[in-house]
């Protein structure tokens, strides 16, 4: 499905779109007037103290003129302020913050209980047609060119304004088709004294697929005590809902917004083998039904230190990757960039998700929240996992949900332990972690909640339909577990989940292999 961006800067991993346009912080223009489409676009935020840096990932989808993206930033970019950069670690950065389903297997309940550190497993590892500036037409439009220069395929224009009306006229006198009625959306920001970066692209020097310019991602990053992100001038071309998707990494602190409602994805669900097949449907089902009755609030998906995951759908951040994002100019403050002094490995990466319409007045302000925990294969004092979310003194919240196979061999112990958890039995093919990616694509409406959960889900008012509802086995409490093992039975290690660290990280049981996170089966009943 192509999304109509025409206007729209994308600010989004492309989770839980439909037929709406994406959300973005600013819009796109061309020179022909023609329509451009965008398939996945992706925006990762780092931020301390003062600084920001935001990262940008754009797949347009079009004809070959000239175009360009334009945002509004807080102060004028240089071009040492300005660089390219590779696609994949969007896409490790999507796939690390995106909910993700789980596959387990009950253990025999009558294999010996072991701690830990008895089996050897680790702690839980948690060009372009120039244009003719036209100096003195800005002049009286009140536009003025404050910085101009190349990076890669892109020749940027940082532009100010002293009148909404004046920036409307020079971006059409300049041949740019921009969207009719544009201009109210371009006055708070003019009014403001933003300025707006306006990158333009060569067609001649990007490489085009089926019609889509396979551009490179752009970085930048700015002071400014404000931390936000302008969405409202991306509604200039809107028909409907947006959705949008922001990644944040932070060193030591989650975020959410302070001018709206927040609220957290229900999370550790179990749910049908359907499931398996049909995750996307299932999962912006759930999301839909949590923004339905949370009108208008931004939804937490994922609050995880960077350096390690549980379960982890492949290596964790590695340390190139954050320098790529920012790390390399975190440490600059109201002044000139500098590298990063802080505890990299303390980074935590924070994924908001917002669904919202043409009613939307106010751009979206981040806050630091408090630690919150959720979505681990964690037991509490009643023997039953979390649920929901909760406040604590570390990050480790995720959206995860659960197939699991209840053990159905014989049962010929005095005392079995049921609702042990881990891998497919020897021989046989599944588990492991499977992401929610690329959910702009998946039909929304087709997913029944009710005849696919395994449990009411009260936070949504969602009731499970009858005879869908039972429980996994209740775990045995561990006071009451064997204490020895029986004669004769030798110490069996079974396959589990994965889990992922970094060294120095939280729980750490996997080090970093030449800098990069390296994901591997444990052989040891995980708990997460």
């Amino acid at each position: 499905m192509r999304k109509t961006v025409s206007a729209t800067l994308l600010l989004a991993a492309l989770v839980g779109a439909a037929p709406a346009a994406q959300a973005f912080c600013g819009f796109y223009v061309n020179s022909g007037g023609s329509e451009m489409f965008n398939d996945a676009t992706q925006v990762v935020l780092m931020r301390s103290g003062t600084r920001t840096v935001l990262s940008m990932q754009n797949n347009y989808k079009g004809p070959p003129e000239a175009f360009a993206l334009v945002i509004p930033v807080p102060t004028v970019l240089q071009k040492e302020d300005v660089k390219t950069l590779s696609k994949g670690v969007f896409e490790h950065i999507d796939q690390m913050g995106a909910p993700r389903l789980v596959e387990y297997w009950e253990e025999d309940p009558c294999t010996p209980e072991y701690d830990e550190d008895e089996s050897g497993g680790a702690g839980m590892a948690m060009a372009l047609e120039e244009g003719k500036m036209g100096k003195k037409d800005g002049d009286k439009l009140g536009v003025t060119i404050e910085a101009k220069f190349e990076v890669g395929e892109y020749q940027v224009l940082i532009l100010s304004a002293t009148d909404s009306t004046g920036l409307d006229t020079w971006l059409r006198q300049e041949h740019y088709q921009i969207p009719p009625g544009a201009e109210p959306f371009l006055r708070p920001y003019v009014e403001s004294g933003m300025k707006f970066f306006v990158a333009k692209v060569d067609p001649a020097k990007v490489t085009f697929k089926d019609g889509r310019a396979e551009l490179s991602p752009l970085r930048f990053h700015y002071d400014s005590d404000e931390f936000n992100l302008p969405i409202r001038l991306g509604l200039a071309n809107s028909s409907g809902t947006q959705d949008l998707i922001v990644s944040i990494l932070a060193p030591g602190q989650r975020y959410e917004v302070a001018n709206y409602k927040n609220v957290t994805i229900p999370t550790n669900l179990d749910v049908k083998d359907a499931v398996r097949d049909k995750f996307g449907e299932f999962y912006a089902a759930l999301y839909d039904r949590t923004v339905e009755k949370n009108p208008g609030a931004v939804v937490t998906e994922y609050a995880w230190q960077a350096s390690n995951c549980d379960p982890c759908p492949g290596p964790v951040i590695a340390m190139s990757e954050l320098a790529v994002l920012g790390l390399d100019v975190l440490g600059g403050d109201k002044g000139a960039a500098a590298p990063f002094s802080g505890d990299a490995m303390s980074m935590v990466l924070t994924r908001l998700h917002a669904r919202y319409g043409k009613t939307v007045t106010e751009d979206l302000v981040f806050k630091a929240a408090e630690p919150i925990v959720g979505g681990r294969e964690f037991l509490q004092a009643n023997g039953k996992l979390e649920e929901r979310s909760r406040p604590d003194s570390i990050n480790n919240f995720q959206a995860r949900y659960a197939i699991r196979h209840e053990w159905t061999g014989p049962i010929t112990c005095k005392n079995p332990v049921r609702g042990r958890w881990g891998g497919p039995p020897e021989g046989q093919m599944g588990g492991g972690v499977k992401p929610a990616l690329d959910l702009a694509f998946v039909a929304r409406g087709a997913a029944k909640l009710p005849e696919l959960v395994k449990q009411d889900v009260p936070e949504i008012e969602v009731k499970a339909v009858a005879g869908s509802a039972a429980s996994p086995p209740t775990p045995t409490p561990r006071d009451q577990l064997p204490k020895t093992l029986p004669p004769g039975d030798p110490p069996a290690k079974k396959k589990s989940g994965c889990g992922c660290a970094s060294e120095g990280g939280e729980g750490a049981g996997l080090a970093l292999v030449g800098g990069l996170g390296v994901a591997a089966l444990v052989t040891r009943r995980r708990r997460r």
